[in-house]
């Protein structure tokens, strides 16, 4: 399918929004990362300080490998931070490590997009991997209900993607009403600086959320017109 021209027009503009995106965040993060934080607070003690004044003494901080690798993971109940964030004491470290406090709360509250997600993540991994394979199968045997199939479990992936935008905006303007409210961002440039690289990062979810519907829109068109062409011919 990737050597269809058709399929590049559906899903180039995901594909620019990431580059675009990537581009912003290695820009943000090279500027803010030489922001330092008042008294020297690192990204580990800013995520601490955070889940202990929200009362989730129980949710554990941790150091992990990888470059932009931070995650809250919500079995587990562990906050899980990149050396570059867990050790930094600046505003780029500050606000990652203050987004990633924002999933926790999100978890305690029972935010509800976040359940969804969380709930669909298995059904999702399962479909991506079945659905190209239903979708040919269903165009070769020329068997439509089962093509249509394939495009239903390719949604999947869009609707997973779709509720990750308000997960991920949520957490960040968790992260900026807490760190103002804690007094661990002050004045103009910390703040900048955080709404900066949030701003960035929350762009990549557009990116991979208009890629996911335009892969889903290229195999619709695709069953619209082309396989009702087929149809026709015979």
């Amino acid at each position: 399918m990737m050597e269809d021209p058709l399929f590049w027009v559906f899903v180039l503009p995901g594909l620019l929004l990431g580059v675009y995106a990537q581009s912003r965040i290695k820009i943000n993060l090279a500027k803010y990362t030489q922001v330092p934080t008042l008294n020297g607070i690192t990204g580990a003690e800013v995520a601490r300080k955070l889940l202990d004044a929200q009362g989730l003494k129980d949710v554990t901080v941790e150091s992990t490998p990888g470059v932009l690798s931070d995650h809250y993971d919500p079995r587990t109940k562990t906050l899980r931070l990149s050396q570059q964030v867990y050790y930094a004491p600046n505003v780029a470290a500050a606000g990652i490590a203050a987004h990633e406090t924002g999933h926790a709360l999100q978890d305690a509250e029972d935010y509800f997009p976040m359940e969804a997600r969380t709930y669909i993540v298995p059904v999702v991994q399962l479909a991506a991997q079945a659905a190209p394979w239903v979708f040919i199968a269903g165009m070769l045997l020329q068997m439509p209900t089962l093509a249509w199939v394939g495009i239903i479990l390719f949604a999947s992936s869009s609707l997973f993607a779709l509720l990750t935008l308000p997960v991920e905006f949520n957490a960040s303007a968790r992260a900026k009403e807490l760190l103002v409210q804690h007094g661990i961002i002050q004045g103009e440039e910390q703040l900048d600086g955080v709404e900066k690289v949030l701003g960035a990062a929350a762009w990549t979810y557009v990116a991979a959320a208009v890629s996911a519907l335009g892969v889903w829109l290229f195999y619709v068109f695709i069953m619209f017109f082309r396989g009702r062409s087929a149809s026709s011919i015979r």
